[in-house]
C-alpha cells in the first residue's frame, strides 16, 4: 500500500501515538503561539486583549469558508449543547424531533428535555424512512461520535423537505475531514476542538437552508428568536452594553460572548485547515483508516462502521487500552468499542505501532 506521511509539516511534533481525534484535535504549533502571546498581551491589556473581536471575525469567516456559507450566517458560541438548546426553544408545543438512537448527548439531550417537545429516537440507518408529516425537526450527527458511522445526509434531507420539517445536523465529528455544505441544512453546528484543531470553548453554528427572500438577514421566516442575546450580539456594539439592545440583523445576533483566548487559537488553526484543504484531510483520514481496517480484518475482527470513515471502532479490544496507554498510544474505548480516529498529523508508521501493539 502507498504509504502516508503526516500532513502540516512542522506544526504538529506529538510525544505520543496520537489517535485520539474523535476525543479531542491536537493544538498546531501556530495556535499555541498565538495563544501564549495573548496570554502575555493579558497581563497588560486585560483578558479581551487590544481587539476582542479580531480573532473572533477571523474565524467565523474560516468556518463559514468551510461549510460554504457566507459568514453573516455563522454565529459564534461556547457548546453544542447551548446552540441546541436554542434551536430547542424554538420549536412549538408539541413538536416531533426525530433523532438517532443514542446520538451525542450535547445535541439530543436539550431537545429531549426541553418542555413540550417529543423527541423520537429510531436507529441512524431508519432516520430518512422514519421522517413524518408530523415531523418538525430532524436532528441528527454528520458523523457518530461512538463508531464512525457516517449519515446519509442527502436522504434525510430529501425526505425532511418532503414532510415539511427542519433539519439540525452536528458536524463536531465531521467538520474538518468530512466535506461538507451548510446551506443543504437549516442549522449545523460544529464543537470545533476535535477535527478542526481548535481550544475548546470554540462551537461554530452555521443557519444555512432558504430563508426566503431576505438574503442573510435573521429577522426572515425560519430564524430561531435571539434568546441568548447579549451585548456582543447588538447591531451597534458601541450602543449594546446597556438596557435592551437592537440584535444585529446577522447571525451574530446569536453570538455568545466568545472565549478571547479560544478564538485566539481557533483563527490559527482554521487558517492551516484551509491551507491543507479538506479534501486532502480526507484522502488522507480515510486512506489511514481504511490501511488500519483491512489489517483488523485479516486478522478475524470486525471493525465498523464500512470504509469511509476517518474513525474506526472495533470490538473485542477494549482489553488493549492498559496496555495501548502505558506504550504511549492515545486512544478511547466507547461503548465496548476500541475507537481509534485518524487525522492529517497521523501516518502509516501510527498505524502500523497500533497494529503491533494489538498482536
Amino acid at each position: 500500500m502507498q504509504r502516508h506521511e503526516p500532513l502540516g509539516g512542522a506544526e504538529f511534533a506529538p510525544g505520543t501515538t496520537y489517535l485520539n481525534s474523535a476525543s479531542s484535535g491536537l493544538l498546531p504549533h501556530r495556535s499555541a503561539a498565538a495563544v501564549r502571546a495573548a496570554l502575555d498581551e493579558s497581563a497588560s491589556h486585560g483578558t479581551m486583549g487590544r481587539d476582542y473581536f479580531a480573532a473572533a471575525e477571523a474565524s467565523r469567516a474560516a468556518f463559514a469558508r468551510l461549510v460554504g456559507v457566507p459568514a453573516e450566517r455563522v454565529a459564534l458560541g461556547s457548546s453544542v449543547a447551548v446552540q441546541s438548546a436554542l434551536i430547542a426553544a424554538s420549536l412549538p408545543a408539541g413538536a416531533e424531533v426525530l433523532a438517532p438512537e443514542g446520538d451525542f448527548s450535547s445535541l439530543v439531550n436539550p431537545l429531549g428535555t426541553h418542555p413540550g417537545i417529543k423527541l423520537r429516537t429510531v436507529p441512524l440507518e431508519a432516520l430518512a424512512d422514519e421522517v413524518r408529516p408530523g415531523t418538525a425537526l430532524v436532528a441528527l450527527s454528520a458523523v457518530q461520535s461512538l463508531d464512525g458511522r457516517i449519515a446519509d445526509l442527502a436522504a434525510v434531507r430529501e425526505a425532511a423537505r418532503t414532510h415539511g420539517a427542519r433539519t439540525f445536523v452536528d458536524a463536531t465529528q465531521a467538520a474538518g475531514w468530512l466535506p461538507l455544505r451548510a446551506l443543504d441544512f437549516d442549522y449545523l453546528v460544529a464543537g470545533a476542538f476535535k477535527w478542526l484543531l481548535c481550544p475548546r470553548g470554540t462551537t461554530f453554528m452555521a443557519f444555512g437552508g432558504d430563508r426566503g427572500d431576505r438574503g442573510d438577514r435573521t429577522d426572515g421566516p425560519g430564524w430561531p428568536a435571539a434568546l441568548h442575546a447579549g451585548w456582543v450580539a447588538g447591531e451597534d456594539l458601541a450602543a449594546s452594553n446597556y438596557g435592551l439592545i437592537t440584535p444585529a440583523t446577522t447571525a451574530r445576533r446569536f453570538d455568545e460572548p466568545h472565549a478571547f483566548f479560544s478564538y485566539v487559537g481557533a483563527e490559527q488553526s482554521l487558517a492551516l485547515i484551509e491551507e491543507l484543504g479538506v479534501a486532502a484531510i480526507h484522502a488522507h483520514d480515510t486512506a489511514l483508516a481504511a490501511y488500519y481496517r483491512e489489517r483488523l480484518t485479516e486478522r478475524g475482527l470486525t471493525p465498523r462502521p464500512a470504509p469511509g470513515s476517518a474513525i474506526v471502532s472495533t470490538p473485542g479490544l477494549t482489553d488493549a487500552e492498559d496496555r495501548l496507554t502505558e506504550a504511549g498510544v492515545k486512544i478511547s474505548v466507547r461503548g465496548g468499542l476500541l475507537r481509534a480516529s485518524f487525522h492529517l498529523y497521523n501516518s502509516t508508521d501510527d498505524v502500523d505501532r497500533l497494529l503491533s501493539l494489538l498482536d
